[in-house]
Parts: structure tokens; C-alpha cells; sequence
């Protein structure tokens, strides 16, 4: 078998890419349609997390071992899975503000009040949250049934609490740097 054709083949092909979207870059204001882009993708990822998010909160209770002699509404009332739904809605009220703060940033209004606002709402859900599951680890692991080994749980409670700590700590440092830039414009405005 020849690979040099293959390899020119594959080399014309992405050198035509390469001159079309150049072309493209060209003919298109780059950075307004590539930022529109970038921020409508950004909206769409987060509202997928939501729909997986959901559907897994739907679906999981389901698959528990437990739930194989169990009717829905024995499923769906136990008072653990109940305590789950609420805590998802620190989660949800999150997507919802990061969303929010994209539409901010996609109209040009990322120092405004508003942003600053929602930043701060991201990271007081994501403090909820994290509390809220090491609430329900602590809960696990006092309470747990001696013939269960809860280290499987544990760890993803350790998982997800590390991360809403994370997301909370960038959403105070981004709302201090936005609080800051704001009142820094709002001096030179004053100055003028």
C-alpha cells in the first residue's frame, strides 16, 4: 500500500480547509460571530447539564438496589432520594444564574451590577450544596446499615463537595475582580 498518496490526499484536503476558513475569517467579522458562537454553545452546554442532571435524578432512584420489590411511590417517597431533590435545587438555581451570566456576557453587560449579582448567587448555591451533601455523607456514614459498605457513596460525596468548593471559590474571585473593574470604571467615569 502506498501511504504517500493517503498522506497528499490528506494534505490537499486540509490545506482546502485550511484556505476556506481563512476565507471565511476574511469575509466575517471574526470576533463578533465567533464570541455569539462560543456564548451560544456555552448556554447550550449548560442547559445539557441540566437535562442530564435531571434525567439521572429521574432515572437513578430507579436502578438502586433497593427499588427492585419497591412500587414508584415507595421509590420516590423515601425520605433520602426527597432529601436528593432538594438538594438539587442549589444545583439548578446555579445553572440557572451561569446561564443568565452568559446572556450577560453575550449582550456586552459583564460589568454591570446584574453580573455581579448572579456571581455572587452561583457561589452562595454552590457553599448550599457543598454543605448540603456532606450534610447527607455525614448522614451515611453515621447511619448507615452495618452490612453496607459506604465508601462508594463517600467518595463521590467527597468528589462533588471538592467541586462545588471549587465552583464557589471561582464565583467569589470572578465577583470580586468584576466588583472591582465596576467601581474602577465608575472612578474614571466620575473623573472625565
Amino acid at each position: 500500500m502506498n501511504y504517500s498518496h493517503i498522506f497528499l490526499y490528506y494534505t490537499k484536503y486540509l490545506l482546502f480547509i485550511n484556505n476556506f476558513l481563512l476565507f471565511l475569517e476574511y469575509r466575517l467579522n471574526h470576533n463578533i460571530i465567533m464570541k455569539r458562537i462560543s456564548i451560544i454553545f456555552l448556554q447550550a452546554v449548560v442547559v445539557l447539564i441540566g437535562i442530564v442532571a435531571l434525567a439521572l435524578l429521574i432515572r437513578l432512584p430507579l436502578m438502586e438496589g433497593r427499588a427492585a420489590n419497591l412500587d414508584l411511590f415507595s421509590i420516590y417517597a423515601d425520605p433520602f432520594i426527597l432529601y436528593g431533590y432538594a438538594t438539587s435545587i442549589a444545583f439548578f438555581v446555579a445553572l440557572y444564574k451561569a446561564f443568565r451570566l452568559l446572556g450577560y456576557i453575550g449582550h456586552h453587560q459583564v460589568f454591570s451590577p446584574n453580573a455581579v449579582k448572579t456571581l455572587k448567587s452561583i457561589k452562595y448555591c454552590a457553599i448550599v450544596f457543598s454543605a448540603l451533601i456532606v450534610l447527607a455523607g455525614l448522614y451515611v456514614r453515621i447511619w448507615h446499615n452495618k452490612e453496607d459498605d459506604p465508601a462508594g457513596f463517600i467518595a463521590v460525596c467527597i468528589v462533588t463537595t471538592f467541586v462545588a468548593i471549587v465552583i464557589a471559590t471561582a464565583a467569589a474571585i470572578f465577583e470580586r475582580l468584576l466588583q472591582n473593574a465596576i467601581d474602577m470604571k465608575s472612578e474614571n467615569d466620575l473623573t472625565i
